[in-house]
This record gives C-alpha cells, structure tokens and sequence, in this order.
C-alpha cells in the first residue's frame, strides 16, 4: 500500500471556509448572501462572442498558441493606459486571476516565519494564498477606515524582523465593504515607507463605486514601493480567471519567474479577447451599468435590514463593492448562527474566517449583488427572525436545539 509524505507546507492548507459554505447553498430554495460572486446579470456575453470570432477569424493560430509569460503585448498596454499613475507596460505581469498574484507574490516575498502585516479582518483568500510560505501573519488594528497608521508602524518590525510587506485592500474591503479615506491613505504609505514596508494594494472592486470614485490608489503615491493587483473578474467575467498585477522594475523579474513556473503564461485566447473587447472603450460604457445595478441592490438590502433587523444588531454602508459587514450583539456565534439561517433558506459567510488571529465570532458578511429584490427582502426577514430567536435564546439561558447541516 502506497504511503504519502505531505509536505509540512500541505499540512497548513485548509480548504476555504466559503467554498465549503457555496456547497450548503447548493441546496433547492436557497436564498444565499454568501458568495462573493459578481451578478450574471452584468456579463457581455454578446461581445465576447463577438470577440471570439474575430480572434478566431483574425488571429486563431496565435490564440490557441503558446504565449510570453509576461502576457499579451497590447492587453499590458491597455491597463498601464488605465491606470492613474504612469505605468511602462512592462511594468504589467498578466495573471491567472488576481488570486495568482496573491500567490507569485508570496512566494517570492516570504519565507517559513517571515511576518507580514494584514487588516483587521482582511480577505479570506489571500490568507489561503500565503499559508503555504508559512509566514507569521500580524493583524493591524483597524477601524471604518482601514488599517491605522500608528498601529501599521508599530506592527512593522525592524532587521531581519521587519514585515515583508502589508496586505491592504483600500476600495470596498472583502469582507466589510470600507473604504479607505484620503487622510488615511496619505498615512498608511508614509508609515510603511518611513519603516520599509513594500505594501501590497489589492484592487478588484474599485471600479465599482456608487456615487463619487475612491481616491487614488496607494501605489500611485509610492510606485516604488508598492505591487498592484487588479482583476478583469468583477468588471467583465469571473470565468475568464483574468487579472494583472503591477510591480515595480526592482521585482518584476522574480514575479515574472515564479509566473513561468507557475503556469507559462495566462491563457492566450482569454486575453486576446479581453483586448478586443475592451477595444473603443467599452469599459467606460459598460461599468456604469454594472454600479447602477449594485447600487439599487445595496439601496435595497440596506433598507430591508432597518426594516428587519432587531435592535443590538449593526451594519455597515459600503459606498460601492459586493460587500456589507453585520455585527450581532456581543456573545452571538455567528458560525452556530448558520445551520439555523440554512434552516430558513438563507446562508451567509461568518466573519470569523476573515481574522488572521482573534476572529470575532459576532460578524458576517452579506453579499447585495446576486439576489433579486424579492429574495433579498425574504432572506433578511428569515436572516432577522434567526437572530432574533438567537438574541432571545441568550437573553432567557434557553438551550437552542442543535441543528445538522
């Protein structure tokens, strides 16, 4: 009988929290806040299947080829184009999704026991993308703002100790939809460049604003000491497993050979047609509508849970994103919380997941953009009468009954 020795890297992954909860959603009738995934509702399927013929009938032996691993030449030149900062074309890398970048990045940044610094909480696959390199992950103290500046330089360490690099998501934050504010941005990258941070920005949801866009990014305001990542997945289609990321000359060789290891390249066809689709600047026509959509979805599941929700129970209001972020009342288990809400047709994420260390049981994350209106309006009122029993359970010491998945 065959014996596997696993790699003590192997032992660390875990699979992902919301994955295994997407599997209970699978379940006939169930309404889910759970996913993080962009509406169906907003993908061009008309123009991809435009720019599929036209690649074909165009540029079909070169598609379906083998590719540089840097990426197609007039796709880097769109998004350095893109960009608000100058940006060489050959300063872009295309990757396999943005989740890739997480990757290349750790593991050419960390090593076993290295520390790296992340927001309070921060993006669940972000931490599963940089658990194999084994490193010390360090929680910054957070606020509706973001990371806190003082907190990020205290945390950063110095010598050989120093932090590899911090992990910030400015724009509508997975998982509490935040945004960062110019003030504190300002902050963030003075405290990490005064204590030799590189930071690393990750970005795929900041197109989607509602009223006014972000302020810049953080990169802009130190390209030298910072790696952006962006995604294709939330403005055109996930199933593309598009994305790129941005790096300074002195890193991009090392991003680039971990890439070639990784995969060679991101598939070539897949970026010949995002190139021909965002050609004449279908982008600029196209995320408007897309913002429109979330927005009235935002508007309409914000305005179901003051309906709804008990009192003790707090929410946030995200100013673009996928994302909103509750807070039960302190001692709530958001975890137990979810067989129970499952029970009535409605699943969520529990916040915990979403802690590097310290998770607070007591949060969850909703999603606003897959839903309809009339499901969103059913499953907050089913996601409201859990809680409540919940609250009440606590208040009276009353056992709840345990509840299989």
């Amino acid at each position: 009988m065959m014996s596997w020795t696993l790699a003590a890297r192997a032992e660390k992954m875990n699979p992902s929290v919301i994955r295994e909860i997407l599997k209970v959603t699978e379940k006939p009738g169930i309404i889910s806040f759970a996913g993080g995934l962009p509406s169906p509702k907003t993908f061009p399927v008309a123009e991809f299947r435009a720019a599929c013929e036209k690649v074909l009938t165009e540029d079909g032996p070169a598609a379906l080829q083998y590719a540089a691993s840097e990426g197609y030449g007039p796709l880097r030149e769109m998004v350095a184009a893109g960009l608000p900062w100058k940006v060489d074309p050959a300063q872009v890398l295309i990757t396999t999704g943005s989740q890739q970048g997480l990757d290349l990045v750790a593991k050419i940044l960390l090593d076993s026991g290295s520390r790296m610094l992340v927001e309070t909480p921060t993006y669940l696959g972000a931490l599963q993308a940089f658990t194999p390199m084994e490193p010390r992950a360090v929680s910054v103290a957070s606020d509706d703002e973001g990371v806190l500046a003082d907190d990020l330089a205290a945390k950063a360490g110095q010598g050989a100790e120093r932090a590899r690099f911090a992990y910030l998501l400015p724009n509508f934050q997975n998982p509490t939809g935040r945004t960062m504010s110019e003030a504190r941005r300002a902050a963030v990258v003075a405290a990490a460049a005064n204590a030799g941070v590189p930071l690393l920005e990750d970005n795929p949801y900041g197109d989607l604003w509602f009223d006014q866009p972000p302020p810049a990014p953080l990169t802009a305001r130190n390209p030298e000491g910072c790696l952006y990542l962006g995604s294709f997945s939330k403005v055109l289609a996930p199933g593309l497993r598009l994305g790129f990321l941005v790096a300074p000359p002195a890193i991009y060789p090392k991003l680039l050979q971990a890439k070639q290891a990784a995969d060679l390249h991101s598939p070539s066809f897949n970026q010949r047609m995002v190139a021909q689709v965002m050609q004449d600047g279908f982008l600029a026509r196209h995320v408007p509508t897309i913002r429109a959509l979330y927005k009235s979805q935002r508007d309409h599941m914000l305005a179901a849970l003051e309906r709804e929700m008990p009192e003790g129970v707090q929410w946030s209001r995200p100013v673009g994103g996928m994302f909103l972020w509750v807070r039960l009342p302190a001692g709530l288990d958001a975890v137990a919380l979810l067989p129970r809400a499952v029970e009535r047709n409605v699943a969520f994420v529990p916040g915990a997941a979403f802690y590097a260390d310290t998770p607070e049981s007591n949060t969850m994350r909703l999603s606003f953009v897959t839903a309809s209106t009339s499901q969103i309006d059913i499953g907050i009122a089913a996601l409201a009468q859990t809680i409540r029993e919940a609250i009440e359970a606590q208040r009276t010491g009353r056992p709840a009954t345990p509840v299989q998945l």
